[in-house]
């Protein structure tokens, strides 16, 4: 039997991260190229440049699994979510709070991710874990105490955003369940119901035209900020599971904080700083954990990307492939111990 690979966090952690730095980027560019612009204009923009991403980054049947016809209904309410209630909510939030209060409170998507994970998937949150959340959850109440005093527009703004960062985090977890899918067709597949769907509501509700620059502005923004990164974002889900990628993704609002001060938000105050100094000790808190022990695996029909030195895919072909491919495969009753994370072979209850 072939010895799983060690460190099986790292793979995920370095896709997490990715997906982390283009988002992050994205949001203080969004308020910045967004200014003056309908939210659902915005958001239509940045998921048509996400959909035009995801179809040029399909992959060929052989190395990914296709969507199904069964996944339509999970597809739609992760296009509800995630590409109208979410890009909506943070566009119209950006436009009344600053840029740096609004990317640090976007930390506590890893909150209902981890929240969303722990209650539908059964994934382990250890008192190492609860602790990450609670500072996640003590830094996001400080930001809103901070907004407060500022004025009641600034705290609404702040409020929208906190609606984006629980839309998304359902749509994090709706999405899990489609991360052994080809990530690029999942991209283009929710992006183009999101753009379409806030298309016809910027129409319905009477949004001005974007002007040239800013409308290829943000589609570049959607096309990396919105698709690349959620492309990484669902191969990261494949290998370590929906709360640890969450965390990992918490990263992007400390870069999108720096971004912002660099692009002349001068917001920051003291209680600012403590809150993102709680958000990012969370996020490390977190980061620290390490699982691993004797498990079973029961016997397992299912088709994803995968390779045959993992030790978990010891079926045989002829001629046996080099890399990663996708094709229905068997797994076989086994048990062993390793270090391991939630990904679509450990989901054993604890």
């Amino acid at each position: 039997m072939a010895t799983p690979p060690r460190g099986p966090a790292l793979r995920g952690g370095v896709l997490a991260l990715l997906a982390s730095a283009l988002f992050g980027i994205s949001t203080p560019l969004v308020q910045h190229f967004g200014a003056g612009l309908g939210a659902f204009s915005t958001a239509a923009l940045l998921y048509a440049g996400a959909a035009v991403l995801g179809a040029a980054l399909r992959q060929p049947v052989e190395a990914e699994a296709r969507l199904r016809r069964s996944d339509a209904r999970r597809l739609l309410a992760m296009a509800g979510f995630g590409a109208v209630i979410g890009p909506v909510a943070l566009a119209w939030g950006l436009q009344r709070t600053s840029g740096t209060s609004a990317s640090l409170m976007l930390t506590l998507e890893a909150l209902f991710t981890a929240l969303l994970a722990w209650r539908l998937y059964h994934e382990t949150l250890d008192r190492r874990v609860r602790a990450a959340m609670a500072l996640l959850l003590a830094g996001g109440m400080v930001l809103v105490l901070d907004q407060g005093r500022t004025g009641g527009t600034q705290l609404l703004g702040l409020l929208a955003v906190l609606v984006a960062t629980a839309a998304w985090g359902i749509d994090n977890t709706l999405s899990r369940a489609l991360a052994e899918r080809d990530p690029a067709q999942v991209v283009m597949a929710k992006a183009a119901l999101g753009a379409t769907a806030t298309t016809l509501l910027a129409i319905a509700s009477g949004e001005p035209l974007p002007g040239v620059v800013a409308a290829l502005a943000l589609l570049a923004v959607g096309a990396t900020g919105y698709g690349l990164s959620l492309r990484f974002y669902l191969l990261a889900q494949r290998a370590f599971g929906a709360a640890r990628t969450g965390s990992v993704f918490a990263f992007a609002p400390f870069i999108g904080a720096v971004l912002a001060v660099v692009l002349g938000d001068r917001s920051a105050s003291w209680v600012m700083a403590l809150g993102s100094v709680l958000m990012l000790a969370g996020v490390l808190l977190h980061l620290a954990e390490s699982h691993g022990h004797e498990h079973p695996h029961e016997a397992l029909d299912h088709e994803h990307a995968h390779r045959h030195d993992d030790g978990h895919h010891e079926h045989r072909h002829d001629p046996m492939p080099a890399g990663e491919h996708s094709h229905a495969h068997h797994h076989e009753p086994m048990r062993h111990g390793h270090p391991h994370v939630p990904d679509a072979h450990h989901r054993h209850r604890h």
